[in-house]
């Protein structure tokens, strides 16, 4: 695990496109594929005991990776954390989870709405599959950026990189690798559907932003 730093805020945009940037250059097929629960990202109720480095935020528990740096985004209107990132050599990993309807299907709901949202920002946009089911390429001048999303029990898990474009052939397995590696606690509290799940940090890392912020 790297260095912590902060960062006061950004765009979540994340992570990188195919290399033909043809709209709509993929047909996605009826049903998306069943994710294999053995292969990850992981219900708490279902964590492996595999040993892997992971930072514990409460509701994910987010794999590091050798040589990655970890990056906590503050809000500074709410006082309190608005992401966490994981810098790799390929790019800006965030992974984000989200109460969802029993019934599944939400990353359908969310991919369409950002691919929308991308193109009215000017975006360059390419809609893919992946292991999950679809995925998102997108291009906002020198940003590469790919969205990946996995439907789990009560809960969405949408993961994100960024990085520059020259990175953007690399960047997707980077981004799935920690996807994969991911658990989810979503806990027994009842929440609106698109709720985030609350972030708490590891209490090293607050307080070394407490002492960051004290000293500035």
């Amino acid at each position: 695990m790297g260095i912590f730093g902060r960062k006061k805020r950004g765009r979540h945009a994340m992570a990188d496109p195919d290399e033909s940037w043809e709209e709509d250059v993929a047909e996605e097929p009826e049903e998306d594929p069943e994710p294999d629960a053995s292969e990850g990202p992981f219900d708490v109720t279902e964590a492996p005991e595999d040993g892997r480095p992971r930072i514990d935020l409460g509701s994910v528990r987010v794999p590091v990776p050798d040589g990655t740096q970890v990056q906590v985004e503050m809000d500074p209107q709410a006082g309190g954390v608005r992401a966490v990132h994981v810098v790799t050599a390929h790019g800006q990993v965030t992974v984000s989870a989200y109460a969802a309807p029993r019934s599944g299907g939400l990353w359908r709901e969310v991919i369409a709405e950002l691919t929308d949202q991308l193109r009215t920002d000017g975006a360059k946009v390419a809609p893919g599959q992946g292991e999950w089911g679809p995925e998102l390429s997108a291009l906002i001048g020198d940003v590469a950026l790919r969205f990946v999303g996995v439907d789990g029990p009560r809960w969405m898990l949408r993961g994100v990189i960024a990085g520059p474009q020259s990175m953007a052939a690399e960047a997707p397995a980077v981004l799935r690798d920690i996807v994969r590696g991911t658990i989810v606690d979503r806990g027994d509290a009842p929440m609106p559907v698109r709720t985030p799940l609350p972030i708490t940090l590891p209490d090293a890392v607050a307080e070394h932003i407490a002492q960051q912020q004290a000293q500035q």
